[in-house]
């Protein structure tokens, strides 16, 4: 008992992409990579991700371990300065990558 003429119902992508043409917002352009650039891309991202996660537990630790304030203050400072630092090295990785 369906009704072939009922209205399909559309993905969050394409709503946001009706949203994005109303705004006057230039789609995501669709590049096509190859798979052997996809696994590159993704060997680059799982990679940083590593890495983050293992700054993210070092830093845990040394902030439970410490109990003066200025030192805690000073290892935030540098954890997010790190963080930083390896989220724009993976950034730049990956648009070498998808560059050429």
């Amino acid at each position: 008992m369906s009704d072939d003429k009922a209205p399909k119902m559309k993905s969050a992508y394409e709503l946001a992409l009706e949203r994005m043409a109303g705004q006057g917002i230039e789609p995501p352009r669709e590049e096509a990579l190859t798979p052997e650039l996809r696994q590159r891309v993704a060997d680059v991202r799982q990679k940083s991700e590593a890495k983050l996660a293992e700054l993210e537990i070092l830093h845990k630790d040394a902030l439970r371990k410490s109990q003066d304030f200025a030192a805690r203050e000073k290892a935030e400072e540098d954890y997010h300065r790190e963080r930083r630092r390896l989220e724009e090295d993976r950034d730049r990785q990956i648009e070498k990558l998808r560059r050429g």
